[in-house]
């Protein structure tokens, strides 16, 4: 074939910074094409001309990039007054003073009533969150959680709300506290609950003209009469909002000092800590007074971010998990009395105890900023069950053996595993070993039980 008879041309993209390239080129290519190199003069100019053209061609996408970028910014940056919303400017330092907090215009969602809810027949959901060791991961393990999930409900309310009623009769001043500073959100949280529960669990509330009446159980809460009622009425705020759900739950505040305090609380079935204890705390002393291993290392900076930068229009959850060596929902009695004054202890459980009085401790925890005091709300849901059920499960004893196995030591202090370890992981490796020889397939492990379940 006549070479002179080809016409070469290459069809260059489109884009700033590119024709130029392409048209020499084309140019190159025509001008080589007219006279016939040896093969070694071809290797030659092969070996000198791609790597040119690809730095070129290279150059050139990364200048396209960087002037798109450029023009991006420059839109967003001229169109902020009218893109940012009050509740994105609220989390900015430069636009509220630390410990003030400019009220937002966020409405929470109503939220669509839960699917066949029953009071009697919803069971509580699996939440089984450990992983496979070998190694054990401090994370706080956030996940985004939608809206409808603020609260979950199910067939144990009855027994909850029993346990709460009696705690709140017997305890009550211990267990349900608030600063004066958390008056106001203590009111917003439960008028939050107000409006979320009838909507979701129309079966068991009903909004009323003046608050919320429970279906179940015959209360009615005016919520009405709690306006400008100063501490008091935050207290009882707090004692209807606790009394609504099945959930434990504290209010954190920032401080001029942009550190966030736990300022008020309706802990009635904590297990392992007391709200007399934890009162007023920053979330730091929280965690460090607890001795929640890798805290500082870990979890402080994320943590301190995480209530920072947090938006009313954003809900994050966590799971986490603990052995308990009894019975006892509302409190762990086997670490100490829940009224010694002294600090409770692992130490002073009783050693390998039979594994029928093992109980597997489970939290669902969810975090969001009330729009109008700008309070972090947490929400704290134990799952109370014991181990011998739980084993049951397919695939659960082989994998809950192996996260125990993969605590390091400051770990398995924290969950005092010293304790119970030996018993427990003889019975949950007996459990296993009977799965795997009916001939359960660790291969699918993954389509059925997706974490945290």
């Amino acid at each position: 074939m006549d070479s002179t008879a080809i016409n070469h041309t290459t069809v260059a993209p489109s884009g700033p910074g590119t024709a130029d390239t392409f048209n020499m080129l084309n140019q190159l290519l025509n001008t080589l094409h007219s006279y016939r190199p040896t093969p070694q003069q071809s290797l030659y100019l092969i070996a000198f001309l791609f790597p040119s053209l690809l730095l070129s061609l290279i150059t050139s996408r990364y200048q396209k990039k960087q002037k798109q970028k450029q023009h991006k910014h420059s839109f967003l940056s001229s169109n902020t007054t009218t893109t940012t919303t009050t509740s994105e400017k609220q989390i900015l330092k430069e636009d509220r003073e630390p410990g003030k907090w400019p009220p937002s215009s966020y409405i929470f969602p109503t939220p669509p009533s839960y699917p066949d809810w029953d009071l009697h027949k919803t069971k509580p959901l699996p939440y089984r969150p450990f992983r496979y060791g070998p190694v054990y991961h401090t994370t706080m393990g956030l996940r985004t959680v939608q809206p409808e999930n603020w609260i979950e409900l199910d067939n144990q309310y009855p027994k909850f709300h029993a346990d709460k009623a009696a705690r709140i009769a017997s305890r009550g001043e211990k267990c349900i506290m608030v600063a004066p500073e958390a008056t106001d959100a203590s009111v917003e949280l439960l008028k939050e609950l107000v409006e979320y529960l009838p909507a979701r669990y129309p079966s068991l509330f009903r909004r009323t003209a003046v608050g919320i009446e429970n279906l179940w159980s015959g209360e009615s809460f005016d919520i009405c009469s709690l306006t400008g009622t100063g501490t008091e009425g935050g207290r009882k705020a707090m004692e209807m909002a606790a009394r609504l759900v099945q959930d434990d739950l504290v209010l954190m505040m920032e401080r001029p000092d942009e550190q966030y305090y736990l300022v008020a609380g309706a802990v009635l079935l904590p297990g392992f800590w007391r709200l007399t204890d934890k009162f007023g705390m920053s979330l730091a002393e929280l965690h460090t007074s607890g001795d929640v291993p890798q805290y500082q290392e870990k979890l402080h900076k994320g943590m301190y971010n995480l209530f920072r930068r947090l938006r009313p229009e954003q809900m994050v959850g966590r799971n986490n998990y603990f052995i308990q060596v009894d019975d006892s929902l509302a409190w762990s009695w086997s670490i100490g009395s829940e009224d010694d004054e002294t600090e409770t202890s692992w130490s002073t459980a009783e050693k390998n105890r039979a594994i029928e009085h093992h109980y597997f401790r489970s939290e669902r925890q969810t975090l969001r900023r009330l729009p109008k005091t700008g309070a972090v709300c947490f929400t704290i849901r134990t799952f109370f069950e014991p181990i011998t059920a739980v084993a049951e499960e397919d695939y659960v004893p082989g994998r809950l053996a192996s996260a125990v196995r993969s605590w390091g030591d400051d770990v398995a202090r924290y969950k005092g595993k010293e304790r119970y370890g030996e018993v427990l992981l003889g019975y949950l490796d007996k459990k296993h070993q009977e799965q795997m020889e009916r001939g359960l397939d660790l291969s699918r492990e993954d389509d059925c039980r997706a974490y945290p379940f």
